[in-house]
C-alpha cells in the first residue's frame, strides 16, 4: 500500500522522511490530488540509469531500422566519416 500524506506534513518533515525507503516512495498531496512524490536517493539514481538505458535502447533501434533501410556502411566509411569530422 503506498505511503500517501498530505503535503501540510512536511512540517514535521523528519516524521515523513522516515517513511521513505527504497521502492516505497511517499506521496504528498496538495487539496486532495497527487502533487509530489519523495523518492529514496538509491531509487532516484536507479531510474536515472534505466531511463539513459532505454534511451540508448531506442537509438540503436533506430540505427539498426536506418542500416535496414537504407544500407549499411562499412568500417572504413565510418572511419572516414570520423576523421572529416575531425580535422574540421
Amino acid at each position: 500500500m503506498p505511503t500517501i500524506k498530505p503535503i501540510s506534513d512536511l512540517r514535521n518533515y523528519s516524521a515523513v522522511l522516515q517513511d521513505v525507503a527504497f521502492g516505497a516512495p511517499v506521496y504528498l498531496t496538495k487539496n486532495g490530488r497527487g502533487c509530489y512524490a519523495i523518492v529514496d536517493i538509491a531509487e532516484q539514481e536507479e531510474y536515472e540509469k534505466t531511463k539513459a538505458a532505454l534511451r540508448l535502447m531506442c537509438e540503436l533501434e533506430k540505427g539498426r531500422k536506418a542500416g535496414e533501410e537504407q544500407g549499411w556502411l562499412s568500417s572504413d566509411d565510418v572511419r572516414e566519416h570520423f576523421r572529416r569530422k575531425a580535422n574540421g
